[in-house]
């Protein structure tokens, strides 16, 4: 199964399930987050495992350690008004590219709750960005 027919899968998941998923993300923090594609201009989804940090919403874009960003990050870099769904929660975000140190502090959290995390910046030589989401 391709990465986008996962995700749709797991989009319908959360969705009919009041934010709730089995599988890999089975009891992980998932939100979806839909942003606007910087090129199509479309509405794109993805589900996220996400950290608190205070009143913001922390995303990692890890792209399980690949050497290029993930799709959704150029266009939240390109339109940084998302939107977001949390269990049955759905508000509108304004998204931050953050720099270090806050960046690598909120990385080493995230990898502290999620061992994968670590797998992945070692898998890759490019910084992985960490975005804090700013509920509007």
């Amino acid at each position: 199964m391709d990465i986008q027919e996962l995700n749709k899968t797991i989009i319908e998941e959360f969705r009919a399930n009041d934010g709730k998923v089995g599988g890999q993300f089975e009891g992980a923090p998932l939100l979806l987050l839909t942003t606007i594609g910087a090129k199509s201009g479309r509405s794109r989804t993805n589900p996220l495992v996400y950290l608190t940090d205070n009143d913001r919403y922390v995303i990692i874009a890890s792209y399980a350690g690949a050497p290029t960003h993930p799709p959704w990050y150029y266009n939240l870099k390109a339109n940084p008004g998302v939107e977001v769904e949390i269990g049955t929660q759905r508000f509108k975000a304004r998204a931050e590219i953050l720099e270090d140190p806050e960046r690598s502090n909120l990385y080493q959290q995230a990898a502290s709750a999620m061992p994968a995390f670590s797998d992945y910046q070692r898998k890759t030589t490019r910084t992985i960005p960490v975005i804090a989401l700013h509920q509007q």
